[in-house]
């Protein structure tokens, strides 16, 4: 499959595993079938932007959310997306840490 597949995978598996939710009860919250969950998670199958929403929905992600910044290029270029990439794929608890480090290095820089 194709890097969006990949990284939309990815995305989801990152919202479902910071909520502490299987596949399992992914699928049963969305109406898909667990298997399905896997496939999309491991870049295996394209899916729709119907089954999507129900994922968004099931995991409580606004659908933009959910598909921000992927399939955006980033050729070492651009650092903002990188560091939003890195952040992402982090837990809410490590993003809130990540960013109070990110204030305190911004102070000791003025």
């Amino acid at each position: 499959m194709g890097k969006i597949s990949i990284e939309t995978g990815r995305r989801i598996r990152n919202y479902r595993t910071n909520q502490h939710m299987s596949q399992e009860a992914l699928a049963e919250k969305c109406g898909l079938h667990p298997t399905y969950i896997g496939q999309l998670e491991r870049g295996e199958k394209n899916a729709t932007l119907e089954s999507i929403g129900k994922i968004a929905d099931g995991l409580s992600v606004p659908l933009s959310r959910l598909l921000e910044n992927i399939g955006a290029e980033n050729d070492g270029e651009n650092i903002p997306l990188e560091a939003y990439r890195i952040l992402q794929e982090r837990s809410e608890t490590d993003q809130k840490k990540l960013i109070q480090i990110l204030k305190l290095s911004v102070d000791l820089l003025k």
